[in-house]
């Protein structure tokens, strides 16, 4: 299963496994996704990586 990298709101970064509808453009790039950090359910987008 692939992981993505995502941003919370609160602007914690993790990956998850389950980010749904990643190519749902008309609902734009943000889901609802629980955060690890916060304990709470938020808004998240994708993260860019940078590569090195």
């Amino acid at each position: 299963m692939e992981r993505t990298v995502v941003r919370c709101a609160d602007g914690h970064v993790f990956s998850t496994a389950s980010f749904p509808m990643q190519k749902a453009e008309r609902l734009g790039p943000g889901r609802l996704v629980r955060c690890p950090r916060c304990a709470r359910l938020r808004s998240a987008v994708p993260v860019e990586l940078q590569k090195q």
